[in-house]
């Protein structure tokens, strides 16, 4: 069961002449340091709060500065309300417009069935998170989930009853809209299809997880049982997944010697990289070496987490062959082949593990039997952005 419901969410309110651009940013853990200082030259940017530069294990300056933003009128309150976030963006060549639903779920526990994870989290990413959470007692990040949809009724009446609040077109050229539902029968007729569903954590698995400890702590307080979230229907159009690669960089084994080892256990096939890159979806995942060396790789087993390339790289590659569990390798990840490319031409790293676009299906269905996944095993393109709403608790 899924409990999904509007919240009277706190939004930016533009003055005169303000931009929405200078409230939102991508995910805290997307942002690298330089965009960082860009955006936090904006005195009201989300990551103000959420990357706090006084922070140190506490966030008590970033709730001081939420606080201060509500009382100066920088942030409005709605009544009750969804929000709609639609990004519209380029996939190879093809436009596509991903549309999510944005409220508050209620957390549970992950055995009672509601919930999915697919994948495997950080502990230490999580702490930090949640000493935010104890300090700012507002979630300021949304989790990004997949339901099994609507009716087609539900889905147009939601359509036309929604109504746009903030358009921004970002530097990679992704067109965010967002628009407020308050209709309190069509959101109730939300709630009502959703909590017969389940739910399958796409991004956000700290978030949720620290959500979940969060309201542990504070059991008697039922707004602190939620967390905020964008769920997208698993029918979407815009329902984009991408692998993400895995950069390998060892001082323990030679090239040689890890092509041995690899060949031991997988199936290889030499080719040049523009074979690689043509066949790859015939083949469990390409491997590029740092001197140019390219191969096509499978494994006999394809039973359960077998089948999954990332499993299959992080088992019997990164800890069989490099030993990344003994820390004789470091692991990097990069979901853009492109970029992968660019790096390996550079001779930046030993190896790049060049993976398949995953299967919906395939992690629903394995996620459904309690298997999880590799960390960083899907990226889902585009990021929920943050900072168009904020569900405070107190």
């Amino acid at each position: 069961m899924v409990t999904f419901k509007p919240f009277p969410g706190f939004r930016p309110n533009l003055a005169p002449g303000e931009k929405i651009g200078s409230r939102i940013s991508p995910p805290y853990d997307v942002i690298g340091d330089d965009y960082l200082k860009e955006l936090q030259s904006n005195e009201c940017n989300i990551t103000r709060l959420t990357l706090n530069p006084d922070a140190d294990k506490r966030y008590h300056g970033s709730r001081k500065e939420l606080d201060a933003w509500i009382a100066d009128g920088k942030l409005k309150q709605d009544e009750d309300s969804f929000y709609i976030y639609e990004q519209t963006f380029d996939d190879d060549g093809t436009e596509r417009v991903r549309t999510g639903i944005v409220g508050i779920l209620k957390t549970e526990s992950y055995d009672k069935g509601g919930v999915i994870p697919h994948e495997e989290t950080f502990s230490k990413v999580k702490a930090d998170r949640l000493n935010l959470l104890r300090d700012m007692e507002s979630h300021l990040e949304s989790i990004f989930g997949i339901y099994q949809g609507f009716t087609p009724e539900l889905n147009s009446r939601i359509r036309n009853e929604c109504r746009l609040v903030y358009r921004y077109v970002d530097s990679v050229g992704v067109e965010h809209k967002y628009y407020r539902l308050s209709d309190p029968e069509i959101t109730s007729q939300i709630t009502e299809q959703l909590a017969d569903q389940s739910m399958l954590i796409a991004d956000g698995h700290h978030r949720y997880e620290t959500a979940l400890n969060y309201a542990l702590e504070n059991p008697d307080d039922e707004k602190k049982q939620y967390v905020l979230a964008t769920l997208v229907a698993a029918d979407d159009a815009g329902l984009v997944i991408w692998p993400t690669h895995r950069l390998v960089d060892t001082g323990n084994i030679s090239e040689k010697n890890a092509i041995k080892g690899i060949s031991n256990v997988m199936e290889m096939q030499e080719v040049t990289k523009d074979e690689m890159k043509a066949q790859l979806g015939d083949h469990l995942m390409g491997l590029m070496f740092r001197s140019g060396k390219c191969f096509l790789a499978d494994y006999a087993d394809k039973e359960g987490l077998w089948s999954l390339d990332t499993y299959v790289a992080q088992e019997k590659i990164l800890k069989g062959v490099y030993k990344s569990d003994e820390g004789k390798a470091t692991v990097s990840y990069d979901a853009e082949l492109a970029s992968v490319e660019a790096k390996m031409a550079d001779g930046k790293h030993d190896l790049a593990i060049i993976l398949n676009d995953p299967s919906l299906q395939s992690i629903w269905d394995l996620s459904m039997v309690g298997k999880r996944m590799p960390k960083k095993t899907t990226f889902f393109f585009p990021k929920i952005w943050s900072g168009f709403v904020i569900y405070r608790m107190n």
